[in-house]
């Protein structure tokens, strides 16, 4: 009976728990929503203007190498979101350079463009939709 009763207490406590998945999922959706709120984003038509404004701006993919390799934007750098803030500085030294970042559909990118702002970089934007506007705009793809 006793192992009855604390079968029954575990299950309920199981049940009344959210699963790490949703929990993390929502800390994650919440830190994105942040940062998206506070860094400059532009959509895939406000991208094409600032690279005619600016023909000397950075487009970097934050994504991992995995999917990098499956296709990326055409003369893309690779920095990935984990290696940015170690790499930017040797890769963009200028903190005035305007710089694009993208990966699948812009929340990486918002996290990464929050940090390069946090690192004193002034014309850093996250492009909303990631690659997945980019290539349905069909903007040149390289492999």
């Amino acid at each position: 009976m006793k192992l009855f009763v604390i079968a029954a207490i575990a299950s309920a406590v199981c049940v009344a728990q959210p699963p790490a998945e949703k929990a993390s999922g929502a800390a994650y959706r919440a830190i994105v929503q942040e940062a998206q709120a506070h860094v400059k984003r532009v959509d895939v038509q406000q991208f094409q203007t600032l690279r005619q404004a600016h023909p000397d701006f950075v487009f970097i993919d934050v994504r991992e190498s995995e999917e990098w390799v499956k296709g990326h934007a055409a003369k893309a750098l690779h920095i990935s979101r984990g290696m940015l803030e170690k790499e930017i500085e040797g890769k963009v030294p200028a903190k005035d350079t305007t710089i694009v970042l993208y990966c699948h559909s812009g929340a990486r990118s918002a996290l990464a463009a929050e940090s390069l702002v946090r690192m004193g970089y002034r014309n850093a934007y996250s492009l909303d939709g990631g690659l997945t506007a980019y290539e349905a705009a069909g903007l040149p793809m390289e492999k």
